[in-house]
């Protein structure tokens, strides 16, 4: 039983030592990035990385790198070459994650197929070569509820083109005539803030390109990626 105790006693001191240890780390790249780099944004996580001797430094959204010292700086992908991983664009992928309850459903058109259970959503500039490809295969998907957000970024033509859609009867079919069959959409006046609201949620949260897709569980994905990865990131979510 002492035997036991001891054990774990060690293990307990063991583990504080090192969780000072990474503490202390943490005060010491804090300090010295901030007073050699004063424009350097605010460090909102240090935390270390599976190379050794390398620390993530975390700014909000975007991620560095830093030697135990705080003596250089490294901006760029960090590679796991045997498991063939960027851990760096998982990273982001997680930081940028949007919760779906979180999506401004209220300016988007929806689309339900079959039994509607599982959730897609699609930002897409309807003048987007890749997002008329995607949207082609996405025809193919069935028992989903694909929440479709208007997100014009590629110029005028491509609001003028949003807010004709957003202000058709049947948003869905006009979409679909123009993005499947090229047929243009008729020209349509109406309140089509919404499409304005899209741009800035987009902006706000980072989409740079469409089409982008996000799953209930918060992943995005970006471009005209496969339909068995679709499929496959769908039948993953619980």
């Amino acid at each position: 039983m002492k035997f036991v105790l001891s054990k774990w006693a060690l293990i307990v001191a063991t583990t504080a030592l090192s969780l000072g240890s990474v503490m202390a780390q943490e005060v010491t790249l804090r300090k010295n990035l901030s007073e050699r780099l004063p424009n350097l944004p605010k460090i909102d996580e240090v935390s270390k990385t599976p190379m050794n001797g390398l620390f993530e430094i975390r700014m909000g959204n975007e991620v560095m790198y830093s030697d135990a010292d705080g003596n250089f700086l490294i901006q760029g992908a960090l590679i796991d070459v045997k498991q063939k991983r960027n851990l760096t664009e998982e990273r982001m992928d997680k930081l940028s994650a949007i919760p779906f309850d979180q999506l401004p459903l209220k300016t988007a058109f929806t689309q339900v197929r079959g039994n509607g259970k599982r959730k897609l959503a699609v930002f897409a500039d309807p003048n987007c070569g890749y997002c008329k490809r995607f949207e082609k295969d996405l025809q193919k998907l069935d028992n989903v509820t694909i929440h479709h957000f208007l997100y014009p970024i590629l110029g005028e033509d491509s609001k003028t083109k949003s807010k004709n859609i957003w202000c058709a009867k049947d948003k869905a079919k006009v979409w679909n005539d123009w993005m499947i069959n090229g047929t243009l959409p008729p020209t349509a006046n109406c309140d089509a803030s919404a499409v304005d609201a899209i741009v800035a949620f987009g902006q706000k949260n980072r989409i740079t390109g469409t089409p982008l897709l996000l799953f209930a569980d918060g992943t995005r994905v970006p471009g005209a990626v496969p339909m068995a990865q679709v499929e496959k990131l769908l039948a993953e979510i619980k």
